[in-house]
């Protein structure tokens, strides 16, 4: 027991060290003026600093030595290029060595082919056309049902209160959680989430761990159920596969925790960074107002204003060019897709929000190529609905008081965001 107890003081402290020297080593670097080191530290604002990578030239190597590019032809040619991997040829991803300090199991999410593709290739089913338009009618309910509860209220968080429970509901609907499970897993999930942003201190570790446990006993004992009465939903495909030897239980918890996860942060992200942008002006908010058929265009509109994902990192198994530049095999290239999705060679005015953008170039917020986000369809749908029904419900929607934003490298959205509209 003692020995125990000495053990996981000893891995705190060097997870402490680890943290603490990660942290001064960014700092030391932003201090001399390298834009993506300032990045690495989380800005609430990063888009000042996007400016100053793309003066850089289309793609430069920072004081990390990773190779950064904000450019958004070269980003998409990057994500796109099937020369380019995840991982090291060796294995494991640049610059997440603190992610060893955490039970991450592994997943689609950190997966080169053959394994990505095969894991794809089982899911992609329930994120097609048919599922899409059944989900549709359920997301629509759940954002009444959400908003019925906020009637008898002048205020309310939109994070707390709605953009944050909807996509946990929807995910939960797609994986199979019943209702008697839905406290435990969001409870989780919520846990989990703020781990995409980095791990900041020992105590945030041990809540991931402990919340990564609380999913994969819920997953657990799920997967034992379907696998004696399967259905329709995600978690009894994948289970039946796994009966079959299509994939392994480590990877079909991984597989669940990961769609937990990233199923709602994007979705929640989204809905909240489009209300903020378009209450921040009433012309746009007005339009979707007026026409709430326009709520698909909001969606693309946001994804390339103020992206949920802000980097994608692809690593070359072979030393290569980008550019004119020599990048050795190992290396880590970076895509900052905020900086990608405002590149003024591509988008006119590109630091404004504007609805009635015609024709505009496709935003890289889904990634691109064989790694093009397989939930995107049902965060489209989602996000699409949820200010559908905002716009129908809540016309006079306004920010009601200070906004709380998210300072991530990889994450763009709001912790907290206070409305007021009474909903109708």
């Amino acid at each position: 027991m003692m020995t125990t107890l000495m053990d996981s003081k000893s891995a705190g402290f060097k997870f402490s060290a680890k943290l603490g020297a990660t942290r001064a080593i960014l700092r030391a670097f932003g201090v001399f003026g390298d834009p993506f080191t300032r990045l690495l530290q989380g800005q609430e604002d990063p888009y000042p600093l996007y400016a100053k990578v793309r003066q850089r030239g289309r793609i430069h190597r920072s004081h990390l030595g990773t190779w950064v590019t904000g450019s958004h032809e070269l980003g998409s040619r990057v994500l796109r290029d099937r020369s380019l991997f995840l991982n090291r040829e060796q294995g494991g991803v640049p610059g997440h060595e603190m992610m060893d300090e955490i039970p991450w199991n592994s997943s689609i999410l950190g997966l080169d082919p053959p394994d990505h593709t095969r894991l794809r290739r089982l899911a992609q089913p329930a994120f097609g056309p048919r599922m899409i338009s059944k989900y549709r009618i359920q997301v629509e309910k759940l954002c009444h049902g959400l908003l019925d509860q906020m009637s008898a209220r002048d205020g309310f968080d939109l994070i707390e209160d709605f953009a944050g429970p909807l996509p946990l509901l929807v995910i939960g609907e797609l994986l199979g959680v019943p209702e008697e499970y839905h406290d435990r897993f969001i409870r989780a999930g919520r846990k989990v989430g703020p781990v995409i942003d980095g791990v900041k201190s020992l105590k945030m570790a041990r809540e991931f761990r402990g919340a990564v446990d609380d999913l994969d006993q819920v997953f657990t004992e799920l997967i034992a159920l379907r696998a004696e009465d399967p259905g329709e939903d995600l978690i009894s495909r994948l289970t039946v596969a796994n009966g079959e030897g299509k994939l392994t239980t480590e990877e079909l918890l991984a597989f669940c925790t990961v769609l937990a996860v990233t199923g709602f942060e994007t979705t929640t992200n989204l809905i909240g960074n489009a209300v903020l942008a378009m209450t921040g002006d009433r012309a746009q908010w007005d339009l979707l107002r007026e026409d709430p058929d326009l709520a698909p265009r909001a969606v693309e509109e946001t994804l390339r204003y103020d992206s949920p994902a802000l980097q994608a990192q692809r690593v070359p198994h072979q030393d290569i060019a980008l550019e004119g530049h020599h990048i050795r095999a190992n290396s880590s290239v970076v895509v900052l897709i905020g900086a990608a999705n405002r590149d003024p060679e591509v988008y006119e005015e590109p630091d404004r929000f504007d609805l009635t953008r015609e024709n505009p170039a496709e935003h890289l917020s889904f990634s691109g190529g064989i790694h093009y986000c397989i939930g995107a369809p049902l965060a489209r749908m989602e996000g699409e609905t949820a200010l559908r029904v905002l716009a129908e419900r809540l016309p006079d929607l306004r920010v009601a008081g200070p906004v709380r934003r998210r300072s991530s490298p990889v994450i763009s959205g709001c912790t907290r965001l206070p409305v007021t509209g009474k909903a109708g």
